[in-house]
């Protein structure tokens, strides 16, 4: 569910017309990519998955956070 979130977060805030209100949406979507990387815990916790797909996930999580901040960060030093 937060993976749909985060794409719906950006295509909501893609349409927005300033990009105060983009950069706003792009937040949401990182507070999607956090709730997912929550439930990737517990699923590892409750060994629901191995650590080892966990570490894959949890890799990707990190980079998607990466590209999202730094998104955010070039269309505030626009503003």
């Amino acid at each position: 569910m937060a993976k749909v979130n985060r794409f719906s977060n950006l295509s909501e805030g893609a349409a927005k017309s300033s990009v105060k209100d983009f950069a706003r949406f792009l937040e949401m979507a990182i507070g999607s990519v956090n709730e997912l990387e929550t439930t990737l815990i517990v699923a590892k916790n409750i060994q629901f998955i191995s650590d080892e797909t966990f570490k894959r996930y949890e890799n990707e999580i990190i980079e998607i956070r990466k590209m999202i901040t730094k998104f955010i960060e070039s269309l505030k030093s626009d503003i």
